[in-house]
């Protein structure tokens, strides 16, 4: 029997049929639909500054850079997210012939809000791990310089934090070294 005020539960094939008729983003965690909000005009633009800083050095690589519309699957957690920035390098494994579920991220950026940051840093990294082609996980905040990265060293994954413009964040997975200057451009 299901109680009143028990949240109904949707299987993937009805979650994916929804979100690509839908005009808005939802991501999807065992069974729930949950609606994303509009961002803030700094979350944007550190968005965006991270996509663009990552799209110049990409550039002739045999990598894509991908901002906020690039639903990424984390096979086998029921996990079905739309990072703020991601990255994938060659080959780049997609769920299915629609081109819309990435499988194979190297590097994804979360912009951490105050209503989905205990969830980012928390649950979804902890499903995130379970990805092997995820080597970089960065947390970024919109309030202050600080940017927290984990970086996958065998089964373990290392946090390095950030809290300077001066600093550089070495990406070595896809030889690129993110301004942590640029990130905040225009922000902070």
């Amino acid at each position: 029997m299901i109680l009143p005020d028990t949240p109904r539960r949707f299987t993937v094939e009805e979650y994916l049929l929804v979100e690509r008729a839908a005009e808005f983003k939802s991501e999807f965690v065992d069974g729930q639909i949950f609606a994303m909000s509009g961002a803030s005009r700094a979350h944007t633009l550190i968005a965006g500054n991270i996509t663009g800083d990552l799209r110049n050095a990409l550039r002739g690589s045999t990598c894509e850079v991908y901002q906020s519309d690039m639903r990424v699957q984390v096979a086998d957690t029921g996990l079905f997210a739309y990072p703020d920035v991601v990255v994938a390098c060659a080959p780049i494994e997609l769920a299915d012939t629609s081109a819309d579920m990435l499988l194979s991220p190297v590097v994804i950026v979360e912009v951490l809000l105050p209503s989905t940051e205990a969830f980012d840093r928390g649950e979804k990294f902890m499903r995130y791990q379970r990805m092997p082609s995820l080597q970089h996980f960065l947390l970024v905040a919109q309030d202050a310089i600080r940017v927290e990265h984990f970086r996958r060293h065998g089964d373990a994954w290392l946090l390095e934090m950030y809290g300077s413009r001066e600093e550089i964040i070495e990406l070595g997975a896809i030889e690129v070294g993110l301004d942590v200057a640029g990130i905040y451009e225009r922000v902070l």
